[in-house]
């Protein structure tokens, strides 16, 4: 009998979009780039192309809509992916995950490694729904292996689009311009009402203290935001205090999913 022979989890496994594929060469380009450049194509050859990866980008979309259709409240952490296990960082974020499960709350990141795997770890072991919506990368990470619900996404804009259906508040933990783009992005969608009464918390006030400092003296003293839009968001160093803020403004949410409870 041949002996057992097991393949290394992370050996020559691919994610393409919702697939895992084994064995296949390292892909020089991703679909959202390869929707967004022309890649050496001829002006005119776009037509042929474009229509039809509508109907990928609308499969996104339908299996994300239907996978998570009936989420319950959640709220969805950020953070980078090069903070790891043995990290301060990493352990705020494994207790943030617990927290939130203990107060009944979905966790939902973008269910990769480092400050993403934390929450999510954090949150399956407290016996909370631990939710992971993954992107195709140049350099593939995969869900992490404490998702217990998990979607990987080829586009960007799919992916964003669930993350504020089925939260109803957003905690940031350091991170780089991943983190930062979905910072901003959460904050431009309550100062223009997309969404409403919706929390958001920035967790390390160090790490985040010249952001502020710029939004106030900048943004704000040049009259580049309204006075108010600067305290969109709450600045702590307390996995207590971020979750009582998010309950407490819970309390007067409109969220259907929140009046169930």
């Amino acid at each position: 009998m041949a002996p057992l022979n097991f393949p290394r989890p992370d050996r020559d496994r691919k994610l393409r979009g919702p697939l895992a594929l084994r064995g296949q060469d390292y892909q020089s380009s991703t679909h959202d780039q390869r929707l967004l450049e022309s890649l050496g194509h001829s002006d005119g050859q776009w037509k042929h192309e474009d229509p039809w990866r509508v109907m990928r980008i609308q499969s996104e979309f339908v299996a994300g809509f239907d996978a998570l259709s009936e989420m319950p409240k959640a709220v969805t952490v950020f953070g980078s992916a090069r903070l790891g296990e043995g990290t301060p960082e990493y352990q705020q974020a494994y207790e943030l995950g617990q927290a939130l499960a203990e107060a009944g709350y979905a966790v939902i990141t973008g269910g990769g490694p480092g400050l993403m795997e934390g929450p999510n770890r954090g949150a399956h072991n407290a016996g909370g729904l631990s939710v992971g919506l993954g992107i195709e990368l140049p350099f593939e990470q995969g869900l992490n292996d404490w998702v217990d619900l998990g979607l990987n996404f080829r586009y960007f804009f799919a992916r964003k689009t669930m993350f504020l259906k089925y939260s109803q508040a957003f905690v940031t933990l350091p991170g780089g311009f991943g983190t930062m783009d979905e910072v901003f992005e959460v904050l431009c969608m309550v100062q223009t009402g997309k969404v409403t009464n919706f929390p958001i918390v920035l967790i390390g006030t160090e790490f985040w203290s010249g952001l502020v400092d710029w939004i106030e003296q900048q943004l704000l003293g040049r009259g580049l935001i309204s006075p108010g839009d600067e305290r969109l968001f709450l600045v702590t160093d307390s996995v207590e205090e971020a979750v009582a803020h998010i309950v407490e403004k819970h309390e007067v949410m409109t969220d259907q999913r929140l009046q169930d409870e």
